[in-house]
């Protein structure tokens, strides 16, 4: 073996540790992809049901008052009532 193949050997063995290199990241990358899609996904849920939890939120507090006003009528109501005593 030349000196010439040797060069050639060890510059294909460093180009062949490039490739693999070079294919762990491109996994890496894919797996990084993925992730970020998934995480998206998973922020658009998030404001989907923070959208939601406001949405009842704001139907408690409504219902709340409606309870206040007709508890408030049914103590009006009650006191007009005659007590027979």
């Amino acid at each position: 073996m030349g000196m010439s193949e040797e060069f050639l050997t060890v510059v294909l063995i460093m180009l062949m540790a490039v490739l693999l290199v070079l294919v762990q990241q491109s996994l890496r990358i894919n797996e990084l992809w993925r992730m970020a899609q998934r995480f998206k996904k998973d922020v658009r849920w998030v404001q989907i049901l923070e959208m939601e939890k406001r949405e009842l939120r704001t139907a408690l507090r409504d219902e709340k008052e409606r309870v206040e006003v007709l508890e408030k009528k049914l103590v009006i109501l009650q006191e007009l009532i005659p007590t027979g005593g």
